[in-house]
């Protein structure tokens, strides 16, 4: 696959009528107009894609935790929002929202970290690693038990593939979906669990 290239579209401008065109119309050629664009095309490095793709990542992933500390205030999550794009392809990326810790299936204390991507793909067996990733799905909303490995100073943070043999506790490309799982993943009673699943 070729190298991409980017370009600025708020500075591509319409080409005005073709010369051959005005003059089929009015029957006079106008020899004094420049025949290139003032404004022509300026190619976006890819730390500048890069860039713009995280400032809209990060302003959703923001927006969402809004809404997830909006619907009761029994269900409260931290505001951890950051970002990450795809190595050669700074036009997708995935944005991490927050984290917390719930009793999931059968175990009492799983570590959780929800994501927002702009494309949906497989996770792979690595440490959110994206497979055949597709563009035509607008977005990803999915969520990971998470584990600290390592010794002391080295330690980071990675999937858990205790729980569910890969870690992944949900995907989905379905908003509604994704906030009642997230929900559900912080709601501290059965009342609320009951109240959320009925939405």
């Amino acid at each position: 696959m070729g190298k991409l290239q980017y370009v600025d579209e708020t500075r591509v401008v319409t080409p005005k009528q073709a010369i051959q065109s005005e003059f089929l119309r009015t029957g006079r050629i106008d020899r004094n107009r420049p025949n290139w664009s003032e404004i022509e095309r300026r190619y976006l490095s890819y730390e500048e894609v890069a860039e713009r793709t995280g400032k809209i990542l990060t302003t959703s992933g923001t927006r969402t935790h809004e809404r997830l500390n909006g619907f009761h205030k029994s269900i409260q999550f931290p505001k951890l929002v950051f970002h990450r794009t795809l190595a050669g392809t700074p036009h997708l990326g995935y944005c991490h929202v927050t984290a917390s810790k719930s009793k999931f299936a059968e175990f009492d204390d799983v570590k959780w970290a929800f994501y927002i991507a702009n494309f949906f793909a497989d996770i792979g067996a690595e440490d959110l690693k994206f497979e055949r990733v597709n563009m035509r799905a607008e977005r990803m909303y999915f969520a990971v038990a998470v584990e600290r490995e390592g010794e002391g100073d080295a330690r980071k943070l990675a999937i858990n593939k205790k729980v569910r043999g890969n870690g992944l506790l949900f995907r989905t490309d379905d908003p509604k979906t994704a906030l009642k799982n997230v929900l559900l993943l912080g709601a501290k009673n059965e009342v609320l669990r009951k109240v959320i699943r009925a939405l």
